[in-house]
């Protein structure tokens, strides 16, 4: 495949009109300005804690991340649905093989905070797997645009093990899910790279010349937001 950057054409900018003086403001920008400001105010909530309950609108949180950066997704086409698709369900299906045997990642099972499940597994982790596959997959074409795809795709897959050492102590203790005897095992981030590595050399082997800030952003955020929780 060819991995020549392709220049995007932007959307057109946002103009605001305000007391006789008109600001353009590239879309992009609100959409990072409005995820700060919901990771932002999140990080308040949960560790002041101001509404202890608000961890159980991650839910919501995960679908409106995803959809946001999606909304800033430029270049539409059969690839990157299916990209998109693959990396729901084979998400979704690696958890719940892995709840029922513990063969992939290990011994653990999911506690109620991301909503309904099936079988043990909530249905929103799929959505988890599709943002992280698409937002470390965008910030590698960004960074590394010159890289064949498949250099591409095992640096993506390494930033989303290196985002799971993060989250791995912060969803035991906000019971996202829980490990046996506490512990999170090596196994674990072994399953991470098997089953992230297929999904990530799909996005950028299809993918390529996608860019998009909004999507960097998220996945910035993401790190912040589990950084913080993490030391604090």
């Amino acid at each position: 495949m060819d991995n020549t950057v392709t220049k995007i054409k932007q959307k057109n900018p946002l103009i605001i009109n305000w007391q006789s003086k008109t600001l353009s403001v590239p879309r992009h920008v609100l959409g990072i300005v409005i995820l700060s400001i919901i990771y932002t105010v999140g990080l308040v909530c949960i560790l002041m804690p101001i509404f202890p309950a608000f961890i159980y609108l991650t839910p919501i949180n995960l679908l409106f991340s995803l959809g946001m950066a999606l909304l800033f997704h430029q270049e539409w086409s059969r690839p990157t649905a299916l990209v998109l698709f693959l990396s729901y369900v084979v998400g979704f299906l690696a958890e719940w093989f892995g709840v029922q045997t513990g063969l992939l990642f290990g011994d653990y099972h999911y506690g109620p905070v991301l909503g309904p499940r099936w079988q043990g597994t909530p249905f929103m982790i799929g959505i988890n797997w599709a943002m992280l596959v698409y937002c470390s997959g965008v910030v590698c074409n960004h960074v590394f645009p010159r890289l064949s795809w498949i250099i591409r795709g095992i640096i993506a897959a390494l930033l989303m093990v290196a985002l799971d050492l993060l989250i791995e102590p912060v969803a035991m203790e906000f019971n996202f899910w829980q490990w046996a005897d506490n512990q999170v095992p090596l196994q674990n981030y072994i399953g991470w790279i098997l089953v992230a590595l297929p999904l990530t050399f799909s996005f950028a082997y299809w993918q390529g010349q996608i860019r998009n800030k909004v999507a960097i952003a998220l996945f910035i955020w993401q790190f912040v937001f589990f950084l913080v929780n993490f030391f604090f």
